[in-house]
C-alpha cells in the first residue's frame, strides 16, 4: 500500500500526462456525491461573502484575487470538520460556485462605477436591479460561451495549457482528500484581518495611514496605508510586481508632483488651477490636489497604454487561439465528437450545445429589447450585436490566455479598453453621442468585461474538475447558480459603497479601472480631456516597456496613490524571503501555498470588516455616537507601523510553522 506522500506524488504526475493518457483522481466509472444540499449552500454562501469582499478590494486597489483555493479549503474544513463528511467532488462544487460568483465582481467594478463619475448621469441612474441584471447576463454569457471550448482547451490541450490556478486548486483538493486540513490557515487570516480592521477603523486605536513630509522638497510626501489587504496582496503578487508598482508610485509622488510644485510655485505662483470644481491658487496646491488635477490623467494615460501594450503582446496568441477555437467549435456543432462515440463518459458530459446556442440568443435578445442597455431600440440592437461579437471573441481569447499564463496575467483591462474604443467609434460614427451614447458604450464594455472575467475564472474551475474527475455538466450548472446567487449582493454592495464612501479623489475608494474607463469614453465621445497629460502618461508606459519592464503594473502604481503601493512591498518581501530560505522546490511550494491561504484570509477578513465598518460609521453619524477609544498613542505613527508589521510577523510565522503529523 502506498503512503499518503507517494499517492500525492502519483497524482501530481498524473496532472502532467497528456489528454489521451490522463486518468482523473476520481475515475469516470465511479459515482460519487457532487451536487448536494450542503455543497450548494456552502458554495452560495461563499460566493456572496467573497463576492462582496472582492468588490471592496477591487475598488480599493484595482485588482482582485482568485477565491477558488480559499473556498475549497474552507469547504473541506466545514464539511469534514463540522459535518464529518464531504467528498472531493462536493468540495469541488463548492469552489466552482464560489469562483463563478466572485468572477463577476471584477467585471462589474472595472466598468459600472465609471458612470457614477459623470456629472450629467443623473437621468441614467443605475438601479440595484439594472446592475444585477447586467451582472447576471454578462456572467451567464461567459459561462455559456466557454462550454463549447472546454473539450478543446481543457481536454485536448491538457499538458500544453497549464491553467496554473486550476491545477493548484486540484492539488489542494487532492491533498485535503488524502489527509490534512489547512482551513485553519484561512480562518486565522480572516480573524486577524477582521480584528485589525475593527480596532483600527472603528475603535481608532492606531492610524490607518501614515504620511511624512520629506523636507528637501515641497510636497514630497512618503505615505503608507497600514492595511492587511495590501500586505496580503503584496505577498500573493510577489516581490517583482510589488516593486514595479512601487516604482510607478515613486515616480509620481517623488518626481512628478515635486516638479509640478516647483514650476508652478516659481513661474506661476498666482495662477488659478481647477481641482474638481474648486479654484486653487497654484502656490497653495497640496500634493493630493496636484494628484487630482494632473497625476490622475497622466496615470490614466499610462494605464490605458499599458493595457493596450499587454493586449498587443498577446495578439499572436489571441489570433491563434481564436482561429483554433472556432475550428473546434464548428467541429463540435457539426457533431464531430458524437461520431466518435455513442456513449459519453461521466467526466465528458457537458451541457447540450442547444442550451449554449439557445441561451446565448435569449440573452442577446434580452440585451437588445429589455432596454437594460439603452432606451433607444436601434442603439440597443446595435449594442447587443457588439456584445455578441466582442463577447464571443474575447471570451475565447480570455479562456485560452488564462490556460497559458494564469488569470492574474489575463489582459482584461486591455481587452475592455479595446471594446470601449471600438464601440465609441461606432456610436460616434452613427451620431449616438452625448450621455446616452456614453452609457450605451459603457454597458457594452460591462457585458463583455463581465463575460471575459467569468470565462477566464471558470476555465480554471473546469480544469480543476477535469483533474479531480468531476462531471462537467454539473459544474456548468453550478457556475450559473454561482452567478445568479451573488449578482444582487455585488450590485447592492457597489451602490452601498458609492453612497457612503464614493469612488473619486484622494478620499474614499479609488476605483482605478472605472476611472480609466470613464476617461476613455469621455475622451472619444466628447474630446474634452487634457490630452497632453494623458499622452504623456502613455509615452511613460512605452518607455517602461522598452526597458523590458512590464508597463501595466508600473502604470497602475503611477496612477494609484503612493500609500497603496508602499505596503505591497512588505508582503512581497516575505514571499521573496521564503524563496531564499527554502531551496527545496517541493518544500518551497508547500510554504508559498500556505502563505497564499493566510494572505487570502487577511484580505477577506479586512475587506468584510471594511464593509461592516462603513455600516457602523453610518450608524454612528446618524445617531451622534463615536465608537473611538481615546488614548494618548492613537495618533502615534510608530504604534501604527509596529502593529502593521506585527501582522507581517503573523504571516511569516504561519508559513514557517511546521504542521503536526
Amino acid at each position: 500500500m502506498p503512503n499518503a506522500d507517494e499517492k500525492m506524488m502519483n497524482e501530481a504526475e498524473q496532472f502532467e500526462t497528456s489528454g489521451e493518457e490522463f486518468k482523473p483522481y476520481v475515475p469516470a466509472d465511479k459515482e460519487m456525491p457532487e451536487i448536494t444540499f450542503l455543497s450548494v449552500a456552502l458554495g452560495i454562501i461563499q460566493a456572496i461573502i467573497f463576492g462582496m469582499a472582492m468588490v471592496y478590494v477591487g475598488l480599493k486597489i484595482g485588482m482582485t484575487i482568485s477565491a477558488s483555493i480559499p473556498a475549497a479549503v474552507i469547504s473541506m474544513g466545514v464539511l469534514k470538520g463540522l459535518f464529518k463528511r464531504g467528498t472531493i467532488l462536493e468540495n469541488n462544487i463548492v469552489q466552482t460556485i464560489c469562483s463563478a460568483g466572485v468572477s463577476i465582481a471584477s467585471g462589474v467594478i472595472f466598468t459600472i462605477p465609471a458612470a457614477f463619475l459623470w456629472s450629467d448621469f443623473q437621468h441614467h441612474e443605475f438601479s440595484l436591479g439594472k446592475i444585477a441584471i447586467t451582472a447576471v447576463i454578462g456572467g451567464i454569457l461567459g459561462v455559456l460561451m466557454m462550454i463549447p471550448l472546454r473539450r478543446y482547451l481543457i481536454v485536448q490541450e491538457h499538458g500544453k495549457l497549464k491553467f496554473p490556478e486550476g491545477t493548484a486548486c486540484a492539488e489542494v483538493l487532492v491533498a485535503g482528500d488524502i489527509g490534512g486540513n489547512p482551513a485553519k490557515l484561512v480562518f486565522s487570516g480572516i480573524a486577524i484581518g477582521a480584528i485589525y480592521k475593527f480596532m483600527q477603523n472603528t475603535l481608532k486605536l492606531w492610524k490607518d495611514e501614515i504620511g511624512v513630509q520629506v523636507p528637501i522638497m515641497k510636497n514630497l510626501m512618503f505615505t503608507a496605508e497600514l492595511s492587511p489587504i495590501l500586505l496580503g496582496v503584496g505577498y500573493i503578487i510577489g516581490l517583482e510586481v510589488s516593486a514595479i508598482m512601487l516604482s510607478g508610485g515613486l515616480l509620481a509622488w517623488f518626481v512628478i508632483i515635486p516638479l509640478i510644485t516647483h514650476f508652478l510655485s516659481t513661474y506661476a505662483p498666482d495662477a488659478i488651477v481647477m481641482v474638481k470644481t474648486t479654484q486653487v491658487v497654484a502656490k497653495d496646491l497640496t500634493a493630493d490636489q496636484i494628484w487630482e488635477a494632473y497625476i490622475r490623467y497622466i496615470g490614466a494615460g499610462a494605464v490605458a497604454f499599458g493595457g493596450m501594450i499587454s493586449l498587443a503582446k498577446a495578439l499572436p496568441t489571441i489570433v491563434q487561439s481564436f482561429k483554433v477555437s472556432v475550428v473546434e467549435l464548428f467541429h463540435t456543432l457539426t457533431g464531430g465528437e458524437k461520431a466518435k462515440s455513442t456513449s459519453v463518459k461521466r467526466t465528458e458530459d457537458d451541457l447540450p450545445i442547444t442550451w449554449v446556442i439557445g441561451g446565448s440568443l435569449i440573452l442577446i435578445i434580452l440585451i437588445a429589447f429589455s432596454r437594460n442597455i439603452s432606451n433607444d431600440i436601434i442603439r440597443g440592437a446595435i449594442g447587443s450585436l457588439l456584445v455578441f461579437v466582442f463577447g464571443f471573441f474575447f471570451v475565447t481569447v480570455s479562456s485560452r490566455i488564462v490556460g497559458l499564463v494564469g488569470s492574474s496575467s489575463n489582459p482584461v483591462s486591455g481587452m475592455t479598453i479595446g471594446t470601449l474604443i471600438l464601440s465609441c467609434i461606432i456610436f460616434r460614427a452613427l451620431n449616438f453621442t452625448g450621455i446616452d451614447g456614453m452609457v450605451t458604450a459603457l454597458l457594452v464594455g460591462a457585458f463583455v468585461c463581465i463575460a471575459m472575467c467569468t470565462a477566464g475564472d471558470i476555465s480554471q474551475d473546469l480544469k480543476t474538475g477535469y483533474l479531480v474527475g468531476a462531471t462537467p455538466r454539473k459544474q456548468q450548472m453550478m457556475m450559473i447558480v454561482g452567478v445568479l446567487s451573488s449578482s444582487i449582493f455585488i450590485a447592492w454592495i457597489l451602490l452601498y459603497l458609492k453612497d457612503n464612501i464614493g469612488f473619486t479623489g484622494t478620499e474614499g475608494l479609488k476605483a482605478p479601472q472605472a476611472n480609466l474607463m470613464s476617461l476613455v469614453i469621455q475622451g472619444i465621445m466628447s474630446g474634452n480631456l487634457p490630452w497632453t497629460l494623458v499622452l504623456a502618461g502613455g509615452f511613460i508606459s512605452i518607455c517602461i516597456e522598452l526597458l523590458g519592464i512590464p508597463a501595466l503594473p508600473f502604470a497602475v502604481g503611477l496612477y494609484l496613490p503612493l500609500s497603496l503601493s508602499t505596503p505591497l512591498i512588505v508582503g512581497g518581501l516575505i514571499s521573496w524571503a521564503m524563496s531564499k530560505i527554502y531551496k527545496n522546490a517541493d518544500v518551497l511550494k508547500e510554504k508559498l501555498e500556505k502563505g497564499v491561504l493566510v494572505a487570502s484570509g487577511l484580505i477577506a477578513g479586512d475587506a468584510l470588516m471594511g464593509i461592516i465598518v462603513v455600516a457602523l460609521k453610518v450608524y454612528a453619524d446618524s445617531h451622534g455616537r463615536d465608537f473611538a477609544i481615546k488614548w494618548p498613542l492613537a495618533d502615534n505613527i510608530i504604534v501604527g507601523v509596529v502593529i502593521f508589521l506585527a501582522v507581517g510577523v503573523f504571516l511569516w510565522h504561519s508559513i514557517k510553522k511546521e504542521d503536526k503529523a
